[in-house]
């Protein structure tokens, strides 16, 4: 048996297979997912599994260096946007305005999550990094400063 967090086969696969800089979504039921080669439905009713704990799941798992949600999340479901903020602590929460952010989400990401969420504006996107403070470790490797703080990252246990 697996020892970590996430069971579903295809989820541990599409987060294997993403690369520095891939997006991935994870979406709110209603998301239009452009084919089934990027979509893993994990919807099962409304509301089951929400977007949250979906998204605490994926950041257990997944090194991310960017996460973008619509700008209109912010504004009118800050319910949901706080507990996004309480969980992503490897940057900050980027807002683009909703029609940027679904052009964006439906034309790069690699794969979308789709959830059962009833939320509006749920969709978050995540950008793959690259787990910096192992990366710049190796003695007489000079960090850039763009890459200071990720580099200083510590995990939460």
């Amino acid at each position: 048996m697996k020892k970590g967090r996430i069971l579903n086969k295809r989820l541990n696969q599409i987060i294997a297979d993403m690369g520095h800089g891939d997006l991935l979504v994870i979406s709110d039921a209603g998301f239009p997912v452009p084919n089934d080669e990027k979509r893993v439905d994990l919807a099962i009713e409304a509301d089951k599994p929400g977007i949250f704990e979906i998204l605490d799941l994926i950041v257990s798992d997944l090194v991310y260096e960017r996460c973008i949600v619509a700008e209109e999340q912010k504004k009118f479901n800050q319910p949901l946007y706080g507990q996004i903020e309480g969980l992503i602590d490897r940057c900050p929460i980027e807002t683009l305005p909703y029609d940027d952010f679904m052009a964006l989400a439906k034309s790069s990401a690699k794969y979308v999550v789709r959830t059962g969420a009833l939320e509006p504006w749920g969709n978050i996107i995540l950008c793959s990094g690259i787990d910096a403070p192992v990366w710049f470790q190796k003695p007489g490797v000079i960090t850039p400063d763009f890459y200071k703080k990720r580099a200083s990252y510590k995990e939460k246990k």
